[in-house]
Order: C-alpha cells, then structure tokens, then sequence
C-alpha cells in the first residue's frame, strides 16, 4: 500500500521530475510539474490536475485536493493538509506531517519518506490518502 501510495508523486519531464522516496531512501517514484504521477520504472499510476482533480491512470476522477481540503470522487472530506505540513483524517486527528525540507513523517514523527521539491498537499496526498 506504501509504495503505491508514494507511486502518486511525479511532477516534471524525466529530466526534471522530483523524486519520491521510501524512508530507507528508495526511489518509489516520480511527479512530473505537469501532474503525471509515476513509478519507480515510469509507468503511469495517475495525476494530479491543476484544478486539484485526482485521476488514475485510467484518467478516472478518484479525489480532490484544494485549499488544504483532500476529498474523494465523492466530494467527502478525507482529510486536511494544514500550512505548517499537518496532516490529519476527516476527523481532525494528526495522521502526518510533510516538513518543509520534503521529510515524511508518520503521527509518531518517525521518517516514512521523501518529497523534496513536491508540494506539500501533493505529498501529504501521496502518502496518506491515495489507493491506487
């Protein structure tokens, strides 16, 4: 399930898409700046719209994510990605944090990951709230 979710992240061409990576520092996966979101081989797991339409590979509408708020298809609220990298459910309980550096961190502070160079919302979605 953690890898898929880190699968989320790829945002740039090749050349230029940021990395993600396990907490053992494994490329799990690439976000290209244009939403295209990539495994560790390049293949095409989903995206991330401008407008903050989640989609899978099949371009099928999965989520949302706008103004800190992560939804399903659905438009339920799934949790929440506050300016200082909080991470919670719907419930308002922490379930992460994205730190400014790209450090992931599950509710325990412990390291799960890496996103450097990806936003904040994009990453926590990566890593918490994606099933892909």
């Amino acid at each position: 399930m953690k890898k898929a979710l880190l699968a989320v992240l790829s945002f740039a061409s090749i050349a230029s898409a940021q990395t993600v990576e396990n907490g053992s520092h494994s490329t799990t996966g690439y976000i290209r700046p244009d939403g295209t979101i990539e495994d560790s081989s390049h293949s095409t797991k989903g995206y991330i719209k401008s407008d903050g339409t989640i989609e899978n590979g099949s371009h099928s509408t999965i989520g949302y994510v706008r103004g800190g708020t992560v939804e399903n298809a659905s438009h339920s609220t799934v949790g929440y990605v506050k300016s200082d990298g909080t991470v919670e459910n719907a419930s308002h309980s922490t379930v992460g944090y994205v730190k400014s550096d790209g450090t992931v961190e599950n509710a325990s502070h412990s390291t799960i990951g890496y996103a450097r160079g990806v936003r904040a919302d994009w990453a926590a979605v990566a890593f918490f709230f994606i099933k892909f």
